[in-house]
C-alpha cells in the first residue's frame, strides 16, 4: 500500500463481545507487508454485530521494509496464535480468520488448535513468481525486491509503513510458512469459508486448487468476488464478505463446541 496522510497509523485492534454473539470470538490476521488496517472494517463490522474480535499487528509490519526482514513466519505465526488463544480462552467458541497471509496464519492455527471455523480472503499458500523456488540462494545475492503492483485495484488506500520495497529474507520466510501450512493443512477439522477475487494479481488460483485439494469437504463454501482485487476486504465486494462471514460465524458457532482454551 502506498501512504496516505489521512490515513490512521498501524495499531492491533480489540473489542469485546456484547449482546447475543458476545461469547464467540473471532481473530483475524492481515497479510504480508500489511497492517490491521487493511482489515480494519472487517473487524470493526463484526464487533458492531457484537462479536469479539481480535486483530493483532504482526511482527515487522506496521513499520518498515528492514524490521520486516530481520523476522520471520515463527514470529507472525506465533503472533496470531497468541491472540487467537487469548481470544479463545475468554470465549466459549472462537473462530479464525485472514486475509492473503493471514489466511495462511488462520488455517495454520486451525489445524493444530480446532477452532470452530475459518473465514479467509484470498489466501495465500503459492506464488505467481518462479523465482521464489530459489529465494533461499537468491536472498544472499538480491536483498530486495519491487513489491508485486495491482495495477486494476480500486481498495482504499492505507497507511502501513515503508514497504516500498520487499525484502528476499521475508519472502523466504513466507515460502516457508505456505509449506507448513500445506503439509498440516489435513489438521484442519473445522469447517473452511473461502473469499476469491477473479481478478487477483497477488495470489494465484493455484492457493485455491491447494487448499481445496488438501482439505477436500472442509471447504464448505466459495465466494467469488467479482469487482474486487487483492485486498478485497477494503473493495467494492467488502460489504459482501462483511455479511457472509457473519452469518458463517453465527451459523457454525450454533453447531460448535465450546473452543479450546490454552
Amino acid at each position: 500500500m502506498t501512504e496516505s496522510s489521512t490515513s490512521p497509523r498501524p495499531a492491533a485492534f480489540s473489542s469485546p463481545g456484547h449482546g447475543p454473539n458476545a461469547d464467540i470470538g473471532i481473530a483475524i490476521s492481515h497479510g504480508f507487508t500489511g497492517s490491521p488496517l487493511s482489515v480494519l472494517p472487517w473487524a470493526e463490522h463484526l464487533a458492531a454485530e457484537g462479536y469479539a474480535v481480535s486483530v493483532p499487528l504482526l511482527p515487522g509490519h506496521g513499520t518498515d521494509w528492514q524490521e520486516l526482514a530481520r523476522t520471520g513466519w515463527r514470529d507472525w505465526y506465533g503472533s496470531f496464535e497468541a491472540a487467537y488463544l487469548d481470544l479463545a480462552a475468554r470465549t466459549s467458541t472462537c473462530f479464525v480468520a485472514g486475509l492473503s497471509m493471514g489466511g495462511a496464519l488462520a488455517l495454520l492455527t486451525a489445524a493444530r488448535h480446532g477452532t470452530a471455523g475459518v473465514s479467509v480472503v484470498n489466501p495465500g499458500l503459492s506464488f505467481y513468481d518462479r523465482r521464489v523456488r530459489v529465494v533461499g540462494l537468491l536472498k544472499y545475492f538480491q536483498r530486495t525486491t519491487a513489491p508485486i503492483p495491482e495495477e486494476q485495484s480500486t481498495a482504499a488506500i492505507t497507511d502501513d509503513g515503508d514497504y516500498s520495497r520487499t525484502p528476499l529474507a521475508a519472502v523466504h520466510e513466507l515460502k516457508k510458512l505456505f509449506a507448513v501450512t500445506l503439509r498440516e493443512l489435513p489438521g484442519v477439522t473445522a469447517p473452511v469459508q473461502v473469499f476469491k477475487s477473479v481478478t487477483d494479481e497477488v495470489v494465484p488460483p493455484t492457493s485455491l486448487e491447494l487448499l481445496r485439494a488438501r482439505l477436500r469437504n472442509k471447504v464448505t463454501e466459495v465466494v467469488e468476488l467479482a469487482g474486487s482485487g487483492h485486498v478485497a476486504t477494503l473493495d467494492v465486494d467488502a460489504p459482501e464478505i462483511f455479511a457472509r462471514s457473519s452469518g458463517f460465524f453465527r451459523d457454525h458457532a450454533r453447531h460448535s463446541s465450546p473452543s479450546e482454551t490454552p
